[in-house]
């Protein structure tokens, strides 16, 4: 099992960054082509959602996206340190504008847990991996 860990400011410009990179190890990883458009907009999305949290709670802390290679699936965790009010429940969010972003994750990845961590959400997704073909 091979993860790899981005850390990065709550800035809106990292945003971009984080769904290429998503994309770019969900491909090596095996993620089948016809998904990783979907992929990246889920990534997107789930990083903006984290982004505002810490911006509207005034947290400086890091937005953190582990991208994990497993055996038939390939994980993804966007975690926030927006703390409890940042969680789930929208407590700290505008309901209208965390519905929104949470429908589109979910419209967009059939495997999607919402949930809270040590120090804030975590949205945690993940997608299958194609089967590696077999030389002849």
């Amino acid at each position: 099992m091979a993860t790899v860990e981005l850390r990065f400011s709550a800035l809106p410009e990292h945003v971009r960054t984080a769904r290429l990179v998503a994309a770019a190890v969900a491909r090596r990883a095996g993620v089948d082509e016809s998904v990783l458009d979907e992929l990246r907009l889920a990534v997107g999305e789930a990083c903006s959602r984290a982004v505002a949290l810490h911006r509207r709670n005034g947290v400086d802390g890091a937005v953190r996206v582990a991208l994990t290679e497993q055996e038939k699936r390939f994980l993804i965790e966007v975690a926030d340190e927006a703390g409890p009010g940042g969680s789930a429940d929208g407590a700290a969010a505008p309901e209208d504008e965390d519905a929104l972003g949470l429908a589109v994750i979910t419209g967009l990845v059939e495997d999607v847990e919402v949930g809270n961590g040590s120090e804030g959400g975590v949205i945690r997704m993940s997608w299958p991996i194609a089967p590696a073909s077999v030389p002849v």
